[in-house]
């Protein structure tokens, strides 16, 4: 799989997820899919592709293509059957050693420049979750987290999360 952040092309890891990083991110989906059933927002994992278009919308023109670990959309106008074009409403990736660098460098710029309204950023060794979230067109970072804390998202309105939610399943 590759990702393409603004042209340039980004290969993923050809091995899977280590267990840690499906433990926390089938966790999260979990309830976020729980919280969401009812509600007009939709929630994906990845492989999903995100497109973000700068100009026009045709999928020649368009030089940025991720796959989110969790994407959540609410407005539904985005999504099409080759994914999400435009920002989700929350962004979540979950590090691992062969993705740091391209989540914490290239992505975060990439979604602070196209609008996601909160990106949220796992690790699961250190079991610790940073928010940012977008103001006036740049993004404010939340302190740590970590296990024992509960977060509320500012994207998805009355999502609550604790994090030993998440977390628990990595003490096995």
């Amino acid at each position: 799989m590759v990702e393409l952040i603004h042209g340039k092309i980004f290969k993923k890891a050809a091995a899977a997820p280590r267990r840690s990083h499906q433990i926390v991110s089938g966790a999260l989906f979990y309830q976020i899919f729980k919280f969401l059933e009812g509600k007009k927002c939709h929630v994906y994992s990845a492989p999903f592709d995100v497109r973000f278009p700068k100009e026009s919308k045709a999928d020649k023109d368009v030089f940025n293509v991720v796959q989110p670990d969790i994407s959540v959309i609410c407005d539904l106008s985005k999504l099409d059957e080759m994914g999400c074009l435009g920002a989700p409403d929350l962004v979540v990736e979950i590090l691992s050693p062969a993705n740091s660098k391209t989540e914490l460098r290239y992505k975060y710029s990439l979604y602070e420049e196209f609008g996601v309204n909160e990106y949220w950023i796992i690790h699961p060794i250190e079991c610790t979750l940073l928010i940012y979230t977008l103001k006036d067109g740049r993004f404010q970072s939340s302190r740590p987290y970590s296990k024992g804390d509960e977060v509320q998202s500012q994207a998805v309105q009355g999502f609550e999360l604790e994090l030993d939610d998440i977390f628990k399943g990595l003490d096995a």
